[in-house]
């Protein structure tokens, strides 16, 4: 089903994911300490990339918002495709309720079949925390109101070919980023029209139409551990290397646990990702208490600006482009993967290893993709540069 050996199925039936998740081990809570009763809800307003659009960070990064996917052909094409998928979140619920089996095991287990069929890579589900949901929707303010029992949530790899190609920050970056909102858009809107179609409520929540905020469903779907990148889940198996989409519904399901590989430990050691990337943005020190999570901090200033005011690329991934997780699942990564989640003392030398290797840097034989910039209306060949430039933060007493 996916290159480089990423299908891995098992002959028995009873385990339908492509990777092998039934050898993770799994804890009651997350391993990132939450506060449960203290976290609040946030408004989809106040992200980073819904602040570019408001002004907050200045007129040039204002326009930049607006063009930095489409300014280059494979973005544009491929958020495009996810856009025309923002109206088919909901729907009506058609018929009476299937007679399905009494059996929120089984129920579940079918649910991720359907989830695979679809071309998902990977699937976990939780109960929906409360917080995970936002209290304003973007651009029109309105309050949201989602009660749903249960999140399925699917991501989908960025493709660790493309990723060797790459940069990380140049003009193929928005285009992966796009290729799984896209992917992962279309299948959580097929399987939540599925799941109507059973007799039960259902609501897909993609890139171009959330209700949701998708990390906290990440972790307590079994689906990684917060990672040093910031509010990002990184995956045992694909890394940081995926993008998720979710469906909340009421289908009576059984959950997976969370999941604890040893990231917290090694990120603590790596800082691989503080290191390269281009806005400083990835904090090299410790852990603080941020809205009732513990967590590696990131200035989401500083991010969203290179990642919509890049001057040479579309967007930015370097910090998955360099992350030591982010590796095929070929029989000899597959051995340090393993070594990665059940030996401490392998963590320091599996980052020595990974420079070593001289991973984390980009391989021309691997470029596929054309250097192509739209503007106005035209598409030109950009002028190469090895330059990091991007359009900064401004703010009214700036001028």
């Amino acid at each position: 089903m996916r290159v480089f050996g990423s299908d891995f199925r098992d002959s028995r039936a009873d385990r339908p994911d492509p990777f092998p998740v039934h050898v993770l081990k799994r804890v009651d809570r997350p391993t990132t300490a939450i506060q449960d009763a203290v976290v609040n809800r946030v408004d989809e307003r106040e992200s980073g990339f819904n602040r570019s659009r408001r002004g907050d960070f200045g007129p040039k990064l204002q326009r930049e918002v607006m063009r930095f996917v489409p300014k280059h052909p494979v973005s544009g094409a491929l958020g495009q495709m996810a856009a025309a998928l923002a109206d088919f979140v909901d729907g009506e619920i058609l018929g009476a309720k299937a007679p399905l089996p009494d059996d929120p095991a089984a129920i579940s287990k079918h649910i991720k079949e359907m989830a695979y069929f679809l071309r998902a890579d990977i699937v976990g589900i939780c109960e929906l925390p409360p917080y995970a949901v936002y209290t304003h929707k973007f651009p029109t303010g309105e309050a949201i109101d989602l009660n749903h029992k249960y999140a399925i949530a699917v991501i989908i790899d960025q493709d660790w070919r493309t990723f060797r190609g790459s940069t990380g920050h140049d003009w193929i970056s928005a285009g992966q980023s796009f290729l799984s909102y896209s992917t992962s858009a279309f299948i959580a809107c097929g399987l939540a029209e599925y799941i109507r179609r059973l007799g039960y409520p259902a609501r897909a929540h993609h890139a171009r139409n959330y209700q949701v905020v998708v990390p906290p469903i990440l972790l307590w779907a079994g689906l990684g551990e917060m990672c040093r990148i910031g509010d990002i889940v990184l995956n045992p198996f694909l890394g940081p290397r995926f993008k998720a989409a979710v469906v909340t519904t009421d289908l009576p399901l059984a959950v997976d646990k969370p999941i604890d590989f040893g990231l917290q430990d090694f990120c603590t050691k790596c800082g691989k990702c503080a290191s390269e990337c281009p806005s400083k943005s990835i904090s090299a020190e410790g852990k603080v208490m941020h809205n009732g999570y513990e967590k590696w901090p990131n200035n989401v200033e500083k991010c969203t600006a290179m990642r919509v005011g890049n001057k040479h690329g579309a967007s930015c991934g370097t910090c998955i482009k360099v992350c030591p997780w982010n590796k095929p699942f070929t029989p000899f990564h597959r051995l340090v993967n393993w070594t990665m989640r059940n030996i401490p003392m392998a963590r320091r030398l599996g980052v020595w290893g990974d420079d070593l290797m001289g991973y984390g840097k980009p391989e021309e034989a691997y470029k596929w993709w054309y250097d192509l910039e739209e503007a106005d209306g035209v598409l030109r060949i950009p002028p190469r540069s090895r330059d990091i430039e991007f359009y900064e933060v401004e703010r009214p007493e700036d001028h």
